[in-house]
């Protein structure tokens, strides 16, 4: 599915190396959002449209589940995937039932697989979209013919 806008990614990570080593293998293709908390992350939401977010696990402060766990009560729509260098099993559940993610990934990424990840990431969050949009449309389709089936009754 080809995107007519560009795909938005927030990247959270404390690790600047990370962020910049992320920002300079995807910004050409991608809109990237770089920030080092999830405190920031959460402040870069209130005024960007983001797509993907993608938070690494191990960080000070907030860790990525509970990122992801804040930013579910507000931002439901971006499509979550939590990378990390560790493989803690506990930290996978919590993702997938706390912070429901879209994709777990380990540290160090594939560049050709994490873009492949971002698009499918993105096509889900398409989709998503143009389902609510369908699902306006037919609720409004609905309506209009309970009011013109009552108008019928009516006369």
């Amino acid at each position: 599915m080809e995107s007519p806008e560009k795909i938005s990614i927030l990247y959270v990570d404390d690790e600047l190396n990370n962020l910049n080593s992320f920002k300079a293998a995807f910004r050409r293709d991608f809109n990237v959002l770089t920030v080092t908390s999830g405190k920031e992350g959460l402040e870069v939401l209130k005024s960007n449209k983001v797509h993907v977010i993608i938070t690494d696990q191990r960080m000070p402060e907030m860790t990525g589940v509970d990122f992801l766990i804040e930013v579910l009560k507000e931002y439901t729509d971006p499509i979550r995937i939590l990378l990390t260098g560790y493989s803690d099993i506990n930290a996978v559940i919590d993702a997938v039932n706390k912070g429901h993610i879209y994709y777990y990934l380990n540290k160090p990424w594939d560049e050709q697989q994490l873009r492949i990840i971002i698009k499918n990431a993105y096509e889900i969050f398409s989709l998503r979209e143009k389902n609510r949009e369908l699902l306006e449309k037919l609720i409004d389709a609905n309506n209009q013919l309970e009011f013109l089936l009552r108008q019928k009754l009516i006369s």
